[in-house]
């Protein structure tokens, strides 16, 4: 949709470049001018003057080394040097000057005060009170709106024919269908005004970062064909008290006054977190939020303008804002499962020039847990790819390279290691691939690099899963944290010692083990009771503990004994398959990159002990 822009210049800019205007003339113009009335003439002028008798008033700055006079009938001033004249007073007294110990005036007094200070603010008092009315006038008499510092700033998205539809938001099915009520209630609201029907007066939309909620919010506005007024909580908060309050006053009013239509809040947690009563608080911030509790829900009703807010952090959100008659609907807009991915891929790939054996189907596995914003990033990775290979078409191959440069970074083709690192890294990635193939319930391996990437990984293994999956088992837990081990379990079996290329293993296994105990219930000391709490959900859930600290003690100690525990059956299966592990290292040192279907043919060929 096309966005109508408002002047960027307050009239506070204005007023500032006037007042810099009168300064200018007072101290510099004024002076200049004044200076340019006396007329310098050289010392012997100054001599005929006197001898004719054609002296006034005679001022003597043997400060300045100067003198300066007037003519007879004071009509001009003049200015000489000083020389050495003995006899010069004599000659002045005989020709009738007057001698003035005080500085000749160049002008009226009168009249120099009257141009440099009265006039120059008259001018600014009559110009002020003039923009002063026609702002009020503007400001509907809100004497906030003075300066523009009390006015919305939200931009105005209008009807257009290119705006965004909901055919151009993929896989969110369910976050669109609770929104196109708002669209048929918009068309047709006599439909439900006859049953008795009203619609929400807000509608919240939460989910992590990139998933599309603005997206959706204008898409709710492109097909409703309404005006569709867009602002940032953020853009609410000012330095003065009470600007941010006159701002949702403000915006309120214009959206009433063009109703039918859409007022969206982005980040709404920046002016509606929860009011805790603190003493020397954010008072601009809470009184931002008391004025749009007012206006949500008022005396009078809000006809024809629908409230859409998103946020990431919807627990911060005060209860007054999320009760019913405020924010009525919330509308999850959560990651995309597997069709929901490949939707995504193909409304992005309608941009860019494909191969005809490209599989999305098979791109959505691989990006599992990917948002949408990550995933339009991969279909513009791979379409630069191809450009930088003199390519005017995207491959699956390029797809697939993205995924990879969007979870770990591009290759970093000057990173050199040395034959016994590489052997190390072959070893670890083999025996993260080896003991998820031998576990049941994994996901299967789809490639094994020991390319060194620029997000610091020298190497990593990828499994993707087959469907859908949004349970997963103890059985399945274990068999993670056992492949997570992987890798740490072949240094120590083939080299014996460890090297620092499993860190990031170790954390992820301590994180999993850690969740399942205190989480999951998934202990049998402390059965189905949760000892952590996870705050910002969709923000990384960030997890604290909420037990004593002998409990915390216990729960440390189980976590070492479970990772302990899956770190010597990885041992145990390496050691069963040694053949198969030296077999595949020595592969991957060679090839530096394989596919799944070479692992698994490898593997397959007289393995020596069945899959668990």
């Amino acid at each position: 949709m096309h966005e109508v822009k408002k002047p960027k210049k307050p009239l506070i800019f204005y007023y500032i470049i006037v007042l810099a205007a009168l300064l200018l003339i007072n101290f510099l113009f004024v002076p200049w001018a004044a200076e340019r009335q006396v007329k310098e003439v050289g010392y012997d002028t100054f001599m005929d003057m006197t001898a004719d008798k054609n002296i006034g008033e005679v001022q003597i700055n043997q400060q300045d080394n100067e003198i300066v006079f007037t003519d007879k009938d004071n009509t001009a001033i003049y200015k000489t040097g000083m020389v050495e004249d003995p006899g010069l007073t004599d000659r002045l007294h005989d020709a009738g000057a007057k001698f003035s110990g005080q500085i000749i005036e160049q002008e009226s007094p009168i009249l120099a005060f009257l141009l440099s200070w009265i006039v120059p603010i008259v001018i600014f008092i009559a110009l002020g009170q003039y923009m002063s009315r026609k702002l009020m006038n503007k400001a509907g008499g809100d004497n906030s709106m003075i300066f523009g510092m009390g006015r919305s700033n939200a931009k105005v998205y209008v009807k257009s024919s290119e705006g965004i539809r909901f055919a151009d938001v993929a896989g969110e099915d369910e976050a669109k269908e609770n929104l196109s009520e708002i669209v048929e209630y918009l068309h047709n609201p006599s439909k439900y005004r006859e049953i008795g029907a009203s619609m929400p007066k807000g509608i919240l939309l939460v989910g992590p970062p990139g998933t599309g909620k603005t997206m959706l919010a204008k898409a709710v506005a492109g097909e409703s064909n309404v005006p569709f007024f867009s602002m940032s909580g953020s853009e609410f908060v000012e330095m003065f008290v009470g600007m941010g309050a006159s701002k949702v006053r403000d915006l309120f009013r214009q959206a009433k006054e063009k109703a039918p239509c859409i007022v969206f809040i982005d980040e709404i947690d920046a002016i509606g977190q929860k009011r805790d009563g603190r003493v020397g608080g954010n008072d601009e911030r809470e009184q931002t939020l008391n004025q749009l509790l007012t206006e949500m829900d008022g005396f009078e009703t809000n006809n024809g303008v629908i409230i859409l807010a998103a946020t990431n952090r919807p627990e911060s959100l005060d209860p007054a804002l999320t009760r019913p008659g405020r924010f009525d609907r919330r509308v999850p807009v959560e990651l995309p499962d597997l069709k929901g991915r490949e939707e995504i891929l193909k409304v992005h790939a309608k941009k860019v020039r494909l191969d005809e054996s490209v599989d999305f189907a098979a791109i959505a596995r691989m990006a599992s847990g990917a948002s949408g914003a990550e995933l339009a990033n991969i279909v513009n990775e791979a379409a630069l790819r191809a450009v930088r290979q003199n390519r005017n078409f995207v491959t699956q191959a390029d797809l697939e390279e993205s995924i990879e440069v969007v979870i770990a970074g591009y290759q970093k083709k000057n990173a050199i290691l040395t034959d016994q690192e590489k052997k190390v890294v072959a070893y670890h990635e083999v025996g993260h691939a080896l003991v998820a193939a031998m576990q049941s319930h994994s996901a299967p391996v789809q490639k094994i690099t020991i390319v060194p990437r620029t997000s610091g990984a020298l190497g990593y293994t990828m499994q993707v899963e087959e469907g859908n999956h949004y349970l997963m088992s103890q059985e399945e837990l274990e068999n993670k944290i056992a492949t997570l081990t992987g890798g740490r379990a072949a240094e120590e079996l083939v080299f014996h010692s460890a090297s620092t290329g499993a860190s990031n293993d170790i954390e992820q296994a301590t994180k999993l083990a850690r969740a399942m105990i205190t989480r999951y219930g998934m202990s049998k000391d402390f059965d189905m009771v949760a000892m952590e709490t996870v705050t910002n959900q969709y923000l990384g859930g960030d997890a604290s503990l909420s037990c004593s600290a002998e409990t915390q003690t216990e729960i440390d100690r189980q976590v070492v004994e479970l990772v302990k525990k899956q770190h010597r059956k990885a041992d145990q299966i390496l050691a069963e398959n040694r053949d198969k592990l030296d077999e595949l290292a020595d592969y991957l040192y060679e090839k530096e990159t394989i596919t799944g279907e070479e692992f698994m043919e490898i593997l397959t060929h007289q393995s020596s002990v069945p899959i668990q």
